[in-house]
């Protein structure tokens, strides 16, 4: 299993060098209190990994209160097992 997530991972770091290599042009980005220029593929993965943190701490939050509610149930109601 952990040859094939290593396997997943070079084949994505790869396309991703490719990606960047092919999109090598500057685009002009204007966020209201800033410009910036940056190549197109440093854009893309700027943008991924904005997304993948966003998508992480959103599925954190998510996945938070549930912990918190199962481990106040099992404080209250302690299983019988020692």
């Amino acid at each position: 299993m952990r040859l094939l997530a290593i396997i997943t991972l070079v084949v994505f770091v790869a396309a991703g060098i490719v990606l960047g290599a092919l999109n090598a042009g500057m685009v002009d980005y204007d966020f209201g209190f800033a410009q910036v220029q940056l190549p197109k593929g440093a854009a893309l993965l700027g943008a991924l990994v904005i997304g993948w943190l966003l998508g992480g701490v959103s599925a954190w939050l998510g996945v938070r209160p549930r912990r918190s509610r199962q481990t106040s149930r099992a404080d209250k109601h302690p299983s019988a097992k020692p």
